[in-house]
């Protein structure tokens, strides 16, 4: 008779078939919200993951030349602790105590005012008075009952960063039956995920998704000229004529476009990293840029967008949540970069005026150099050998050629003794 064993919460590991992804030993720290009692295991299920490092290499050809910066933390300290002072700084606006808890649903503004002179509402502790003032933070309570109150604030939106691998399309619908990006994400009750821009079939790396359409608009749009920034591992070496070509300007099919910054990240044989950074999200733009100047990218990995940064803990195929405090962090750190943006936008459209006059000064100039090396002849030349070819005349039936004086010629006015003839 053979024995069964069951699974339970807190057993050991299990001799299942090991995926690439696990090894024992080592407590999977990619999914958030793993109590500690659970040793780090989310959902009740032991999950073990190894260095995303070694996760990488899977994808080719064994290749230590990895250029590292994968980020400790999907959004910078400092951005955190800049939202968390600006919180304590901002006063937060007041409303009188009948009105919030009328609006409550407690009653008229006559009852409320009517039952905080009987005494018994406190505001933080202290008996409230009629006209007192309150905001969000304060506590309200009716005979030691905590009020709740009505949020006027719209809910934070939710962000999902998810380590897109090779292999997966950025769409809901594919015709060809890939897979997509779209399959493994949890459900959100009344609501859907938008992903934030898109990733190529072949590209792998950070990509974002939020349940509000405004903000992935927001970062999305190129006029927020959002940074982007990427791993690329070309063949071969950059010529420094090329990286300089990359970083002034290149022309494509759609546009010039260039890099913001190109750092060599090093590497060996054919297999060379590196580190690329640019504000624009057309199609294959970084991969056209290489191509442009000679170069074919054997492997692209997007490592942050934005202010969020892939975390070195979430291995491929994996998905993270921020948590609402990031969140309102990192907006608050948009409405901020905005701001400067507006204080700014004149000084750039004058930039952007004067780029746009040299540009046609220089297309002028290649025109002329383009034209045959003859003078461009007078205006009164050219009208002359134009009259020659086409023997045009006067009335007189004289060719004006000829160069006729016509300064006698009387004029056309009416002649003396004769009616003008009636019409009809």
């Amino acid at each position: 008779m053979k024995k069964t064993v069951n699974a339970r919460k807190g057993a050991g590991p299990s001799k299942s078939k090991k995926t690439p992804f696990r090894r024992p030993g080592q407590a999977f720290q990619g999914e958030r919200g793993a109590s500690r009692r659970t040793g780090g295991r989310a959902s009740g299920r032991s999950l073990h993951a190894i260095n995303p490092g070694d996760a990488y290499d899977r994808l080719g050809p064994a290749d230590s030349s990895m250029p590292e910066g994968l980020a400790e933390s999907p959004l910078a300290l400092e951005i955190i602790n800049r939202a968390r002072a600006a919180k304590k700084t901002v006063e937060l606006p007041t409303e009188k105590l009948q009105k919030v808890l009328a609006d409550a649903g407690l009653g008229s503004r006559r009852d409320m005012e009517a039952l905080i002179g009987q005494g018994v509402v406190t505001v933080n502790g202290q008996t409230a008075r009629v006209g007192d003032r309150v905001s969000a933070a304060d506590a309200i309570r009716i005979e030691g009952r905590l009020v709740h109150r009505k949020s006027t604030e719209s809910p934070t939106p939710r962000v999902l960063m998810y380590h897109k691998p090779a292999g997966e399309i950025v769409s809901r619908d594919d015709p060809e039956g890939r897979p997509s990006v779209f399959h493994g994400l949890p459900r959100v009750p009344g609501a859907r995920w938008v992903a934030v821009g898109r990733l190529d079939f072949n590209t792998e790396g950070l990509l974002l998704f939020t349940t509000s359409g405004s903000l992935a608009n927001r970062l999305m749009h190129p006029r927020y000229e959002i940074e982007r920034e990427y791993a690329v591992r070309v063949i071969g070496e950059l010529e420094a004529e090329a990286m300089q070509e990359l970083t002034k300007g290149v022309m494509l099919e759609d546009g010039m476009a260039k890099f913001d910054e190109l750092h060599d990240e090093g590497g060996t044989g054919l297999n060379h990293w590196y580190r690329v950074k640019i504000r624009e999200g057309r199609n294959r733009e970084v991969r056209r840029l290489f191509e442009a100047v000679g170069s074919v990218v054997s492997r692209l990995i997007r490592i942050r967008y934005g202010a969020v940064s892939l975390p070195k803990n979430l291995p491929r195929g994996k998905k993270m949540e921020l948590t609402p405090e990031e969140v309102r962090a990192w907006l608050l750190d948009l409405d901020e970069a905005e701001k400067k943006m507006a204080a700014a936008a004149p000084a750039k459209a004058e930039a952007k005026k004067l780029e746009k006059s040299q540009a046609r000064l220089r297309a002028r100039a290649l025109a002329r150099e383009a034209e045959d090396g003859r003078k461009p002849e007078a205006k009164t030349d050219r009208k002359g050998e134009r009259f020659k070819k086409s023997g045009a005349s006067d009335r007189t039936g004289v060719p004006f050629a000829e160069a006729r004086d016509l300064s006698d010629r009387p004029t056309q006015g009416k002649r003396p003794g004769k009616k003008p003839a009636r019409r009809g």
